[in-house]
């Protein structure tokens, strides 16, 4: 691992769970790893612009394959600029939460910033291909109670984060995603902890064999 692109998806800091233990895994990497450039995405520590009628307008353009306009040049090259750490990264780390069932608003604006024809897939008769040479992402999902796959279907099928993120990930070309459940924050101190603690140790295997 010689380059890894790190996005930090929650805003609750010091007392986020994914963070906890995205942090021990950039520790532990660090470690087997030694000189590996560390890339930070925190998406609440700086502005994300919109996705403006510009960007729009580009993106269309080079669908069509018709020339860009200054202002939508401008545009695109914001959106290649944030999407570049991507292309540099050979491994990929995401800490978020669970919220309402899904991933919070500034990741979602982020991946709609960022995932474009051109920019990080392909796309022709034959279908689409993602443009990243990526072996490994590792994903840090943390959610205040839990949603088995084995409890008859009724909380299983709330969960659009996990295979949201694992399913974005693999459309972008990553190849294996790896994916560190911190569940049941919500039940208790006793209960958190530990489950921080299974997590933690979850994730730093995860970096020592990366």
């Amino acid at each position: 691992m010689k380059e890894l692109l790190y996005i930090e998806a929650s805003p609750r800091k010091s007392r986020s769970a994914s963070i906890e233990v995205a942090r021990a895994f950039i520790d532990a990497a660090q470690v087997r790893h030694p000189g590996c450039k560390v890339t930070v995405r925190d998406l609440w520590g700086s502005p994300l612009p919109e996705l403006s009628q510009d960007m729009m307008d580009a993106k269309y353009a080079g669908i069509q394959g018709l020339e860009r306009t200054a202002a939508q040049r401008t545009a695109w090259e914001d959106i290649e600029r944030l999407a570049a750490p991507f292309h540099a990264a050979d491994h990929i780390l995401l800490a978020l939460p669970l919220w309402n069932f899904g991933i919070p608003y500034r990741l979602k604006q982020f991946i709609d910033l960022v995932t474009h024809k051109d920019v990080l897939f392909r796309f022709d008769a034959n279908g689409m291909s993602g443009m990243l040479a990526t072996p490994k992402a590792t994903v840090v999902c943390a959610r205040g109670l839990d949603y088995p796959l084995g409890d008859g279907g009724s909380a299983h099928a709330m969960d659009f984060q996990k295979p949201y993120i694992e399913t974005w990930l693999r459309f972008i070309g990553v190849k294996q995603v790896d994916t560190v459940v911190v569940e049941k924050t919500l039940l208790g101190a006793e209960v958190d902890t530990a489950s921080r603690a299974a997590a933690r140790q979850e994730a730093v295997a995860l970096a020592r064999a990366a």
